[in-house]
């Protein structure tokens, strides 16, 4: 039998030693406060290949990567729910070999993630794509709904992933969808919605039918889940870009400089950090809103 190499027994034990240090801090870390929900503005993929002279299509690869070690750091350190920005309606509008080629690798990682369910279910990873999944092409579409119904009983941790999303979308969906069950409510009553011009006033002590927050909130396609209390965007950018306008309004915005292929353990620490920082404080805003 031939004898392990020195330099693989020194890695094996140097990854160990990291490992073990990585536990350590997290240890630690979860003597405070840890966000239940953070999610992520995936920013820097484009950049990341022309910064080190690569294909667009290898940053987009180099960010999914970034994205299975941020995952890994946030699930160890006992974040519940993650959230990723992986795809806006808007980009539909960028030229079309950048959407297929983006289309491409969705359906090519979505097919690997379903090869590796064993390890997906030891951790209890639930997936939830999220948004008008009918933009998608049908086998990523199809794709998507084969790891969501794959994932259906796990319950540990989830990772919503946003495609095909916008708030802009998302807000007047929800809208519209509360109203139309308020009608269905109120027709089953026998009542009218308001006045015979539709409109309700403000004196009129019978609120039925009047459409609350909590009606619109469950109808928005991110009601599975609480409101992220970390929202973070890579590449050092602080644009929202349409993306939880509605349940980022009490939430920490952290914008480290990292593009993402670069985002890593240091990102995911600091920002937790921040959090904590921040935790009375953002809690106080909560209890006033």
């Amino acid at each position: 039998m031939e004898e392990e190499r020195p330099s693989g027994v020194i890695s094996k034990w140097l990854g160990g030693l990291v490992s073990t240090m990585r536990r350590l801090l997290f240890t630690f870390m979860s003597s405070g406060p840890i966000p239940q929900h953070i999610a992520f503005i995936m920013d820097g993929n484009r950049r990341f290949a022309k910064k080190w002279k690569l294909d667009e299509g290898a940053g987009h690869k180099a960010g999914f990567l970034s994205l299975l070690s941020v995952l890994k750091y946030c699930y160890e350190v006992g974040v519940k729910y993650v959230t990723v920005y992986a795809f806006s309606l808007d980009n539909f509008n960028r030229r079309p070999d950048e959407v297929q080629y983006v289309m491409d690798i969705m359906y090519e990682k979505i097919q690997g993630f379903l090869k590796e369910l064993d390890m997906v279910n030891r951790y209890g990873v639930r997936v939830l794509f999220i948004g008008d999944l009918n933009r998608l092409d049908e086998p990523v579409r199809i794709a998507a709904e084969k790891a969501m119904e794959a994932t259906a009983k796990n319950t540990k941790t989830y990772l919503l992933v946003c495609v095909a999303y916008t708030s802009s979308h998302e807000i007047p969906r929800a809208i519209y969808e509360a109203c139309q069950e308020k009608s269905l409510v109120l027709a089953s009553n026998g009542k009218k919605s308001g006045n015979d011009d539709g409109i309700v006033n403000d004196d009129d002590d019978d609120d039925d039918d009047v459409i609350k927050v909590v009606d619109l909130e469950k109808h928005m396609y991110m009601g599975v889940v609480p409101d992220p209390d970390i929202l973070v965007r890579s590449s050092g950018e602080t644009r929202l870009s349409n993306f939880l306008l509605w349940q980022s309004t009490n939430s920490l915005l952290y914008s480290p400089k990292a593009l993402w292929p670069e985002m890593g353990f240091w990102q995911v620490v600091w920002g937790i950090l921040k959090y904590q920082n921040k935790y009375y404080y953002l809690e106080k805003k909560k209890k006033q809103a």
